[in-house]
């Protein structure tokens, strides 16, 4: 304010200012009362200072963010530890360990299983039922050692869980993986509860059961608990029970490297049968002891894999003889992913299971099997699965008479498919536009794709061929032509893919790709006549054929019904899954399987019809011997009504090794032994059943041709060309010479063998040998 002027009277009074006050700069704490604190916050800014930068201002925010982020994560870490600690401390009172003396009580209940009617089948009692609880100081130190090595190495160090483990198997999961972090005391828990649900709510009280066990008792209890109640696959809870049926001796008698064998199995108990997998944990926990010093390293190095005995040696109480296999496969699909239980939970319960399996048909099985193979080579094997089209309900499983002391020869073993892989080529063919009156050259023999096709003996049906009569007479040049030339190896995989022929299946413990001439590589056109790219399970045949009955809807075959706890409580239920199999478009699906039944009814009228004028169909094949023009290795028949598929196998162990009829003479041929079997089994599993008609078919692309009666011109075959006698119950045709490095014959797999051809002679005619 200016100086006032000389006689200037004064208008305004100056304002009193008051001394600065004095305190110590930056601290909050020594602010005066009656001080503003927006004065010492980060955004205020007095009017009379400069205007701050962008980049200042751009520093100020980011300051201000990072408090208030430290200020979090402080919050957030104190939950982090007090939450858990508070949660534990709320649930420990509330929760109670299972004691293993409830446990073991509890465990090993009987199984009940039951037929299609509800009448009782069997009961199944598990291996080790009824034997007592061990003590920890009769369990040898290398059992013990062995059993930690699996499971929790560090167990004598932790409070009931390994944290370390667990935080390992959450980063594990979180990137992506899989993993468990459950020691050996929450395995305990997890085991003897029955709960293994994959909830956090079940971790958590997992977790602090473990912890109050833990607390409650010792050590050496938790581990003598663990050892009593653990499920060690092969049906043995406990490793008492598990010395009996993995190497049928008393636990004190196991050998360090035995019991690391079982002790593996803990992980994944239902693949004790897997070898790959079995050596595979026996090389971790033989690993895992000489890591620790609990065995030494030349000790480690002296040992090779100890297998143990044969399963079938150890089986549970039940069935026997040719229905054990039913119960092995009832047994595996509790075990499967379609059912959701296991066996393991279903003996603790006990549980009764209500199967498809038809007590008469099951008897209408054995009886045809016994009644045909009566008198025949002893060394003869064969199958018949047999299925409902409407459901997918397996009515008669017979995989050997020797149950399961020999191979399962319907779903153990893998078999070139003959003839009867024809109908999956009339697919591929309708599919791209043919029709069951389109002919093709059906003279013998041709060169085709550089290979010399020749039909089986004399057939020959003439250069203008149609394809209903072509597959009547099985003649191998027509379709190994269409395949060739037409529709191409893919799409006839395709077609038998669709029908229900598995992609991949399990043989031998390993996966096995079937209809293999598919994938990769050069197209093997001999799939075309079920040479040896298209290797098939006979039980997938019956499934396949039942996708034809059913009028192109495919289901899943299955074993199962209902499973029913103790109080009849409903613990599972098949519900049926058809889906179109050829198009989705259900019309288009069903009108190319009515097309292949149109063909396929005529052929079992010739000398395997079925009985009371009932209508079926189906396809004869067998696969010749290598290396011979007049012997075969395996014949089949598949066919089926509007309600019941069934296929019959016959061959040897060995591939390589004829297979004769002793009562002919003569080479087996698919019309032969397995046509007569299927026709005795169908008879009987169908009497008193009212006689269905299959539907009209509606005809794609062309009328229905006139009937072709084969011809008895001379054959074509040139002199020097070996010709084929062909039998009078005989129905197939021959395959162009293919070299393969191996194959499957019987339950093994083969090494490589000469070239093999596929055979198929027609059947007779009016009582005639068929001619060209």
């Amino acid at each position: 304010m200016p100086p006032r002027r000389p006689g200037e009277e004064a208008t305004t009074q100056m304002p009193h200012v008051a001394p600065p006050v004095q305190r110590e700069p930056g601290l909050l704490t020594h602010r005066e009362p009656d001080e503003d604190p927006d004065l010492y916050d980060d955004d205020y800014y007095d009017d009379d200072e400069p205007e701050l930068t962008e980049e200042e201002e751009r520093r100020l925010r980011k300051k201000k963010i990072w408090k208030r982020v430290r200020i979090g994560a402080f919050v957030a870490l104190g939950l982090m530890i007090l939450g858990p600690v508070l949660a534990v401390a709320i649930a420990y009172p509330l929760v109670n360990w299972p004691h293993p003396e409830e446990v073991a009580a509890g465990q090993n209940k009987t199984i009940t299983l039951h037929w299609a009617d509800g009448s009782e089948m069997a009961k199944i009692t598990q291996p080790g039922q009824n034997l007592s609880m061990l003590k920890l100081d009769e369990v040898p130190d290398h059992v013990r050692k062995a059993v930690l090595a699996a499971e929790d190495a560090n167990f004598y160090e932790n409070p009931g869980f390994d944290a370390k483990a667990i935080v390992r198997a959450v980063w594990i999961q979180a990137t992506g993986g899989s993993s468990g972090g459950s020691g050996l005391t929450q395995q305990y828990i997890k085991k003897a509860t029955n709960n293994e649900a994959p909830t956090l709510t079940r971790k958590f009280t997992e977790l602090v059961k473990a912890y109050k066990m833990s607390n409650e008792s010792d050590h050496d209890t938790i581990l003598e608990a663990y050892l009593n109640t653990v499920h060690f696959g092969r049906g043995a809870n406990g490793m008492k029970a598990a010395a009996q049926v993995y190497y049928g001796k008393d636990m004190k008698d196991l050998t360090p490297s035995e019991a690391a064998l079982i002790a593996g199995m803990i992980q994944t108990p239902s693949w004790s049968e897997d070898m790959e997998y079995a050596q595979k944990r026996w090389n971790f926990v033989m690993d895992q002891m000489q890591q620790k010093g609990w065995i030494d390293q030349a000790y480690r190095g002296s040992q090779q894999f100890p297998t143990p005995q044969p399963f079938e040696k150890t089986r549970p109480g039940g069935l026997e003889g040719p229905m054990a296999r039913v119960q092995q496969q009832i047994e595996n699909e509790v075990d499967s992913d379609d059912v959701g239980l296991t066996m393991e939970k279903a003996q603790k319960v006990g549980v009764d299971i209500y199967t498809t399996v038809d007590k008469n048909m099951q008897q209408a099985a054995t009886d045809a099997v016994n009644a045909v193979m009566n008198g025949q080579d002893p060394d003869l094997r064969t199958s018949l699965s047999a299925i409902d089209p409407t459901t997918g309900a397996v009515k008669a499983y017979y995989a050997g008479k020797d149950g399961l002391q020999g191979i399962d020869y319907a779903k153990g073993t893998i078999q070139e498919a003959g003839s009867t892989f024809k109908p999956f080529d009339l697919i591929a063919a309708l599919k791209m536009g043919k029709g069951i009156g389109d002919t093709y050259d059906g003279t013998s023999p041709r060169t085709i794709a550089n290979q010399v096709i020749r039909n089986a003996g004399t057939s020959n049906c003439g250069k203008q061929c149609p394809i209903k009569q072509a597959m009547i007479e099985s003649l191998n040049t027509v379709f190994y032509d269409m395949v060739a030339n037409d529709t191409g190896t893919p799409a006839v995989a395709d077609a038998a893919h669709e029908a229900g022929i598995p992609k991949t299946v399990m043989y031998e413990g390993k996966p096995f790709n079937t209809l293999v001439g598919k994938d990769g590589g050069k197209p093997n056109t001999g799939i075309a006549i079920g040479a040896d790219d298209a290797q098939v399970r006979p039980f997938d045949m019956a499934s396949a054929f039942a996708t034809f009955a059913a009028r192109g809807v495919y289901r899943k075959p299955f074993f199962i019904t209902k499973i029913e706890g103790p109080d009849k409580e409903l613990l599972y239920q098949h519900t049926e899954k058809g889906v179109p199999a050829f198009d989705p478009d259900p019309t288009k699906s069903q009108d190319l399987a009515d097309n292949v039944t149109e063909v396929l009814k005529e052929i079992p009228k010739k000398n395997i019809a079925c009985a009371g004028g009932r209508e079926c169909a189906g396809k004869t094949g067998t696969h010749e011997l290598p290396e011979s023009k007049d012997q075969n290795s395996k014949a089949w028949m598949v066919g089926y009504t509007p309600s019941l598929s069934a296929s019959v196998w016959v061959g040897k162990d060995q591939g390589n090794l004829p297979i004769t009829d002793r009562k002919t003479g003569g080479p087996i041929f698919g019309s032969g032994i397995p046509g007569q079997i299927w026709k005795k089994f169908m008879d009987a599993a169908l009497n008193g059943t009212p006689v269905e008609k299959f539907p009209k078919a509606h005809l794609l692309n062309r009328s229905e041709p006139p009937k072709i009666t084969p011809s008895n011109t001379p054959s074509q075959t040139p002199s020097n060309t070996p010709t084929r006698t062909t039998d009078p119950n005989a129905s197939e045709p021959t395959k162009p010479t293919q070299t393969k490095p191996t194959r499957p014959c019987g339950g093994v797999l083969c090494p490589s063998q000469p070239p093999t051809t596929t055979t198929d002679p027609p059947d007779p005619v009016n009582g005639q040998q068929p001619n060209p």
